[in-house]
């Protein structure tokens, strides 16, 4: 265990299930982790529509999932309609949890951007580029960006969504973090989805609120940042994906936030 967080609070604010690693990664380094979700996966009330979708699969070229939450709440319903995954169809997913996700469900080959991951990082792919005429099911949850799909049509795809679950926000209000923030026990804030950092920004009187704007936050893609910086909003954004570059740029926001020396 190293000292690097030694006495600083940081506010986790991805779903519970998500925060583990992170959680476990900020107490080896000696910080206090805060579990603080403002994004929270719901199942469906009603199922009868994405159903629907999925017996389309077979007519499918692609399908395409955003995250592992549309993995895990569409795969099992996939699996248990058809047994064996139709041939033909191939997957795409935006980054390598995603895949790893889909393998535990027995998808071994699945096509992913390089270096970032992302929407655009996907569509850059040969493969995504020669979709004309070819039909692509994007599995994700409940609203959401377009970019992608919009893209794919452009370049002749036949596009349907099978959403799968929804978001929704599990705190009222922020005072658990302003108290902490004035009790000098919460440093950092950790945002990785733009739908969190909105949720956060409603909460903030758009990022007004005193607490926010002497914190640090950070997040994992410049995309997340961007409405909080507009706000005036103090943000670092990770160089990389994952839990260590997450580590990395807390311990750099922080150090350069209280001027403490590098480590």
């Amino acid at each position: 265990m190293t000292d690097l967080l030694k006495g600083f609070g940081i506010a986790i604010t991805r779903p519970l299930d998500q925060a583990k690693n992170l959680s476990a990664a900020i107490e080896q380094q000696g910080g206090n982790y805060i579990l603080f979700p403002l994004i929270a996966i719901s199942p469906l009330s009603d199922y009868s529509t994405f159903d629907g979708k999925i017996r389309e699969l077979t007519q499918a070229d692609w399908a395409i999932f955003i995250s592992s939450n549309a993995v895990d709440n569409a795969m099992p319903r996939i699996i248990k309609h058809y047994g064996i995954l139709p041939d033909k169809l191939k997957f795409a997913a935006i980054g390598p949890q995603t895949a790893k996700q889909l393998a535990s469900y027995g998808v071994q080959h699945v096509l992913i951007p390089h270096e970032r991951f992302d929407s655009e990082a996907l569509l850059a792919l040969s493969e995504m580029h020669a979709v004309n005429h070819q039909r692509i099911i994007i599995f994700r949850g409940i609203g959401g960006r377009e970019l992608l799909a919009e893209t794919l049509q452009q370049r002749g795809a036949k596009l349907d969504f099978a959403e799968c679950y929804q978001r929704i926000n599990p705190q009222i209000n922020c005072k658990l973090l302003d108290q902490l923030w004035q009790e000098n026990q919460c440093h950092a804030l950790v945002v990785t989805s733009s739908e969190a950092m909105r949720n956060l920004l409603a909460m903030t009187h758009q990022g007004n609120d005193e607490w926010i704007r002497n914190i640090a936050i950070c997040v994992n893609h410049a995309r997340i940042a961007e409405e909080a910086s507009v706000a005036g909003l103090e943000v670092y954004i990770a160089s990389a994906p994952g839990d260590a570059s997450m580590l990395s740029c807390l311990q750099q926001a922080l150090q350069k936030k209280l001027h403490l020396p590098l480590k």
